[in-house]
């Protein structure tokens, strides 16, 4: 959809299918518009081919491999630029899962590739033996062509991890989600990838490029890592800040910074962690609960930053209001079972 220029009137600029088209494709499951170029994934796509415009669109030998369709406009004109497969494309690893576009940089997450690789651009991408541990694949445009530039992987890989569950990126930096993450450390960097006493608590991996050149900068967890809260279910950047959903933690706190961080009596009230970076070193600066926190309400599923305003969705949350700050009478009233709120925080 378009906005015309002279006022507020959207209307219908394009309607786009994928290049090969097939049933159970999912076709837009995912989207990234930067300027004029969109991404479109197909995460249940099925072709065997490998790499951008591979000539196996037709080859539907690798069910649920995944797909990335990108799009570019000119003079209102909406074409197919490329069509782009990961480097090891296998079947079921669901590739643009997640997708985040950036300029003439595409991150595709991939959070059911199996491969048990470590860090960038490592050499076993066809070793399958460490089960839907996750991949993100950066890909990277000049003169209208698109290449794979970094396969990217956890420093910890493990197996059911599905780092890739989100991406994001802005400028040369890139952040990929892991929701199922298992490990039991709070904070930056903690020394405790390796211990994976957390049950899913979720990890989200920060990555820079300069030049050409990947690099982890940083392994990140909550202040109040917990089994099953699902931290880097959404993530969301914006210069050198990052917010990270958690919608499946348990904290009864309400409001920004509560203290009653490890009072886990509400569950799946969800949460969200705002980190800021200086001189390349990320440090958690806040910690986010509803204003009216209650058990199921998924706080955290969806976020979106802009500037300094931070958007956070809660689509099981029960408050029977309407319309924009209802009044702590309505945020109260939970008869509307998962009606659903959005908070802004500022």
């Amino acid at each position: 959809m378009e906005r015309g220029r002279s006022g507020n009137t959207w209307t219908q600029q394009a309607y786009l299918k994928a290049s090969n088209t097939g049933g159970g494709d999912l076709f837009g499951w995912s989207l990234a518009l930067s300027g004029d170029t969109l991404a479109v994934s197909a995460n249940g796509e099925d072709s065997a081919g490998t790499g951008v415009n591979a000539p196996l669109q037709g080859d539907n030998n690798a069910p649920n491999s995944g797909a990335v369709y990108l799009f570019t406009r000119a003079s209102g004109v909406w074409t197919q630029q490329s069509y782009v497969k990961a480097s090891n494309a296998d079947l079921d690893d669901q590739f643009g899962s997640s997708i985040a576009l950036y300029g003439d940089t595409l991150v595709v997450g991939t959070p059911n590739e199996d491969s048990w690789g470590v860090g960038v651009n490592v050499a076993v991408q066809g070793d399958n033996s460490a089960a839907n541990s996750g991949a993100a694949y950066v890909f990277q445009r000049n003169s209208g062509v698109w290449a794979q530039e970094a396969y990217l992987k956890a420093s910890n890989t493990g197996t059911d991890d599905q780092f890739g569950t989100s991406v994001a990126i802005a400028g040369d930096t890139v952040v990929v989600g892991a929701a199922q993450e298992d490990g039991n450390g709070t904070g930056v960097n903690p020394n405790t990838q390796g211990d994976n006493g957390a049950t899913d608590s979720g990890a989200v991996y920060v990555f820079t490029r300069s030049g050409s050149t990947w690099t982890q900068q940083a392994y990140l967890k909550p202040s109040n890592t917990g089994a099953g809260d699902r931290f880097g279910d959404s993530i969301t950047l914006a210069g050198d800040t990052l917010a990270v959903g958690a919608p499946f933690e348990d904290s009864i706190g309400v409001g920004i910074s509560p203290s009653a961080e490890s009072d886990n009596s509400a569950a799946n009230s969800g949460a969200v962690y705002v980190f800021g970076r200086t001189s390349g070193a990320w440090r958690q600066d806040a910690y986010l609960k509803a204003s009216n926190t209650g058990s199921g309400d998924m706080f955290g599923s969806a976020i979106s930053l802009a500037g300094d305003s931070l958007a956070v969705g809660a689509p099981e949350e029960d408050g029977a209001g309407t319309g924009i700050n209802p009044g702590i009478t309505s945020e109260a009233d939970n008869s509307a079972a998962n009606s659903g709120g959005v908070y802004v925080f500022r």
